[in-house]
Order: C-alpha cells, then sequence, then structure tokens
C-alpha cells in the first residue's frame, strides 16, 4: 500500500501493554514493601527488571527503525526533538516542585526547627568543598560534550568518540563524589525537613546523572558502531540536551541548597 504522508505507523507492539503491567506491580510492591507486606519486596523487585527490560526491548525497536529501516524521515525526527523538549520540560517541573518545598521551609522556617535555617542540631555540608568540585566537574563535562557534538557535525570521529568518552567519565567521577558525600554527611533524610528536602532533591537530581550517564554510554556505543551520522544523530541529541539539563538543575542546587541553604 502506498503512503501518501512522511510519518511512522508504528506496527503494533507489545510493550506498552506489558510495561503498564510493570508500573502497576511497581506502585503496587512500593507501597506493600513500606508498610512491610509479605512479597512486597519480591514484587517490587519483579516489577522494576520488568519494567527494565520493556525499555531495553522497546527502545531496541525504535533504534532498528530509525537506522536500519529507515522509518524516521525528516517530519517523525522533528517529532521526536519536540516530544524529548516536552519530557525535559516536564522534568523541570518535577524540580520546581523540590526547590518550592526547599524555599517554603527555609524562607520562614517554623518553630519546631527552633526558627532558624539551617534548623537547630543540622550541621549542613561545606558548599566549597565536595559540592563545589562536582560543580566544576559538571559544567566541564557539558563543556566536552558540546565539543563532541560539534565534532560530530563538523565529520570528525575522533574527537566526538573522545569528548563523549570524557563526558562519561566525568558523570561517573560525579556519581562517585556525591556517593562519598552521602557518606560522610552528619545528618540523614530523617532529620528535621532539611534532611528530607536536601535528600530529595540533590538524590532525584543524583538519579538523574546516572540516567543522562546512561543515555550517553548507548549514544557512545551507537557512534563506535557507526549507527549516527552527522545528518541523523537525534538519540545522541536528545542526551545532550537532558546532560544540559542535568547541568543547569545543579547549579541552582549548589546556590540554593549547598550554598544559600547552608550559610
Amino acid at each position: 500500500m502506498t503512503q501518501y504522508h512522511p510519518f511512522h505507523l508504528v506496527d503494533p507492539s507489545p510493550w506498552p501493554f506489558v510495561g503498564a503491567i510493570g508500573t502497576l506491580g511497581l506502585t503496587t510492591g512500593g507501597v506493600m514493601y513500606f508498610h512491610r507486606y509479605v512479597y512486597g519486596e519480591l514484587l517490587l523487585i519483579l516489577s522494576t527488571t520488568l519494567i527494565v527490560l520493556v525499555m531495553i526491548v522497546w527502545w531496541r525497536d525504535v533504534i532498528r527503525e530509525g537506522t536500519y529501516l529507515g522509518l524516521h524521515t525528516l517530519a517523525v525526527q522533528r517529532g521526536l526533538r519536540m516530544g524529548m523538549l516536552l519530557f525535559i520540560l516536564t522534568e523541570v517541573m518535577f524540580f520546581i516542585s523540590f526547590f518550592w518545598a526547599f524555599f517554603h521551609s527555609a524562607l520562614v522556617p517554623t518553630v519546631e526547627i527552633g526558627s532558624v535555617w539551617p534548623p537547630v542540631g543540622i550541621t549542613p555540608l561545606n558548599a566549597f568543598e565536595v559540592p563545589l568540585l562536582n560543580t566544576a566537574i559538571l559544567l566541564s563535562s557539558g563543556a566536552l560534550v558540546t565539543w563532541s557534538h560539534n565534532a560530530m557535525i563538523s565529520g570528525n570521529r575522533k574527537d566526538t568518540i573522545n569528548g563523549l568518552m570524557l563526558t562519561v567519565i566525568l558523570g561517573l567521577i560525579f556519581t562517585a563524589l556525591q556517593a562519598y558525600e552521602y557518606y560522610e554527611a552528619s545528618f540523614t533524610i530523617a532529620d528535621s525537613v532539611y534532611g528530607t528536602t536536601f535528600y530529595v532533591a540533590t538524590g532525584f537530581h543524583g538519579l538523574h546523572v546516572i540516567i543522562g550517564t546512561t543515555f550517553l554510554i548507548v549514544s557512545l556505543v551507537r557512534i563506535i558502531d557507526h549507527h549516527l551520522t552527522k545528518h541523523h544523530h537525534n538519540g545522541y541529541e536528545a542526551s545532550i540536551w537532558y546532560w544540559h539539563f542535568v547541568d543547569y538543575v545543579w547549579i541552582f542546587l549548589f546556590i540554593s541548597i549547598y550554598w544559600w541553604g547552608g550559610a
């Protein structure tokens, strides 16, 4: 049958249905686990595993469609870019809620926490030690991934791979330093509203760094395998946008929570 439009009509796929089952099990298992129900932990682990497997095979299908079947036309690529931008916008709103919670408590501290910020008994981390080092690492990684992207557009394969490899290494170093920071911290997520807002905001950012690093690793493997070219590298471009989003969020975290909030 002749197709008279440039859009890709996907074939029937089982992954949305299977992914929905995994998501239902994830939420149910999470609630059961936190309330100490029998088999709650098992359901949580199995559902998480199922979701990860669905992500792998679903994205495999998307890569196959774009790389080997040639189904990602210019119109489809524009749609993918728009989808990524909308996804990043939802992530922005996600982190705005954390900043809202932090400033709600920090600007007008209640009497229950001593009417001061940081609360009585909390010794905040020094913003000019590990957090400042992590800031330099993330900003450097943003510059390196931009260099790598420009090299790809210019057709310089060697610099593309080298810049991306260095970005991935810096992302892994950032995660290791943040884990060390958590280990050395004198307060926990259960210590007042400060501990809660601190660990939720920085912890979710750390999770996004891990996701972004994985995103970049997949792009690196695809570049090495000659999946991407200077004219067709939507997946790599999306990973770069995501990484820059992670950079910007960290700058706000460093200024507001580490520096201002811990002063």
